[in-house]
């Protein structure tokens, strides 16, 4: 269903190609795995089996890839989209409605299908993935997890003869990523192939055929699932683990257990949407607290509350036992977004670094260090600052890039170094590590346990149970309801 053939890709203006040799098949019936360290190719081979390189990407290439039997290179765009449907990392930049319900549709009505039938796949879609109740809700107050659902009903709504997944459980609870190995296993069952490319492997054993392991742009290992049960070869190619336990139910719980951040009769409710947060109540000691919970709990929106992105109906922060405003929160801490394209603005990585070094100075002398970023009197950061933070996160090769040209892995990195930069006292990490290879996600976790021993409070929002396990030491666990704090938490009577 889906062929390369000894092929070798170049985007524009590049040096070197993306991909070299490329030879591998994937049947109709068929699951097959692509792992590897990022920037490895995995990207590139998802765009050259669904046509964007070359039809969009341009480029240079050498070699066939065939989809159903047609070459791609021949075939339009609009064509390849109804044999072969593609699960972006990012779901949103494959949304075009503004509701669940009009998005499932969009595409029916776009190839003009009869309302009765566009009602019928619409109502399956959403059985399917169990979102019924999300039909009428706008699409950008959903968590990630749920936005992930959403695109991958719309595409399977549509029968599509392959699919291209790409990092689909970068923001899955395990309960969710378990109900997407079935739906992949009824797949196969119903003849469909699938090309999955991830980092999060355990989750595919029984479920994958086959896997490929990439790396600079080659197939450098291929067999059964088993080869990723060999130690040495995952160490040495920078891959996750192959199984992995769960944490979850050992971490002893974090609400109560010391007195660092207390949040005080927490309220707040999304537009026209039932309260996520009635009057809750909790204290967090210093260390790396998990913040558990399944999809559309409140993790994200909790994260963003805590730092002012999003007003609170009602609450307290006290923060060491003094009072914080919540908009003035990111004076003392940081948080990195789950989209990581929202935090990036400068023309390089370096000045991406600097800037986020000379915010965490200014922000700590108050209005006037932030007067002194507006009006670009900021005294610029040390060479050996922005030298440790680019070699401690595998960026300094990067530094003259343009953020926005890196790959997702990278960016995440990038967006936990600017985040880190500030030495804060409260820092946030929304699915840190939802693009980055075994490599990468352990320098992740050695870096946040390190800010941790510096004092700070690290509330960590992931589903990753490789990266929970070797870095929490509790657990905040969603939804909360009601107070979880003694009577005696003081008043905010002022505000720092």
């Amino acid at each position: 269903m889906i062929a390369f053939a000894n092929v070798t890709y170049a985007y524009p203006h590049a040096t070197e190609p993306a991909v070299r040799g490329l030879s591998l098949r994937v049947r109709p019936g068929e699951a097959v795995l692509c792992t590897g360290p990022s920037g490895c190719g995995k990207s590139t081979l998802i765009r050259l089996a669904n046509g964007l390189c070359p039809h969009y990407y341009r480029g240079r290439l050498e070699g066939a890839v065939t989809v159903g039997g047609q070459r791609t290179a021949g075939t339009p765009l609009h064509e390849l989209a109804r044999m072969v449907g593609t699960l972006f990392q990012d779901p949103e930049n494959q949304f075009f409605a503004l509701t669940v319900g009009d998005e499932i549709a969009f595409a029916h009505e776009w190839r003009g299908s009869e309302p009765a039938h566009t009602l019928a796949a619409v109502d399956e879609a959403a059985r399917r993935f169990g979102i019924v109740h999300l039909l009428d809700q706008p699409i950008h107050d959903l968590s990630e997890g749920q936005k992930q659902k959403v695109a991958l009903a719309s595409i399977l709504s549509l029968g599509p003869r392959a699919v291209v997944l790409d990092e689909p459980t970068a923001n899955l609870d395990p309960e969710a990523t378990l109900a997407l190995a079935d739906e992949i296993r009824a797949l196969k069952a119903a003849g469909m192939a699938v090309l999955i490319v991830d980092h999060r492997l355990y989750w595919l054993e029984g479920v994958v055929d086959r896997v490929v392991v990439m790396a600079d742009g080659r197939i450098v290992e291929e067999g059964d699932f088993s080869l990723l049960h060999d130690d040495a070869l995952r160490g040495a190619r920078g891959l996750r683990a192959a199984r992995v336990a769960d944490p979850r139910t050992a971490l002893p719980d974090a609400s109560g257990r010391g007195d660092a951040l207390c949040v005080a009769d927490l309220r707040y409710a999304h537009r026209h949407g039932p309260e996520l947060f009635h009057g809750a109540s909790f204290l967090l000691p210093r260390g790396v607290i998990g913040v558990l919970g399944d999809n559309g709990t409140g993790k994200t929106t909790l994260a963003r509350l805590l730092t002012g992105l999003h007003r609170m109906h009602s609450g307290r922060l006290h923060l060491h036992g003094v009072p914080v405003r919540p908009d003035r929160m990111l004076r003392h801490g940081s948080i990195v977004l789950q989209n990581t394209d929202h935090q990036l603005h400068m023309k390089s990585v370096r000045e991406e670094i600097a800037a986020s070094i000379i915010a965490g100075g200014a922000c700590g002398a108050g209005g006037a260090g932030a007067a002194r970023i507006a009006n670009g009197s900021a005294s610029p950061p040390a060479e050996s600052d922005l030298s440790r933070l680019l070699e401690l996160f595998n960026l300094a090769h990067l530094a003259d890039r343009h953020p926005q040209s890196l790959s997702g892995g990278e960016k995440q990195r990038l967006v936990i170094a600017c985040g880190m930069a500030k030495q804060p006292e409260v820092l946030i990490l929304d699915e840190p590590t939802s693009g980055l290879d075994g490599h990468n996600m352990r320098l992740v976790a050695d870096a946040v346990r390190a800010a941790a021993a510096r004092g700070a409070v690290v509330l960590l929002v992931s589903h990753d149970l490789e990266l929970l396990s070797i870095t929490c030491d509790a657990a905040l666990r969603l939804p909360l309801h009601g107070p979880h704090i003694p009577k005696e938490i003081p008043q905010c009577s002022t505000i720092s």
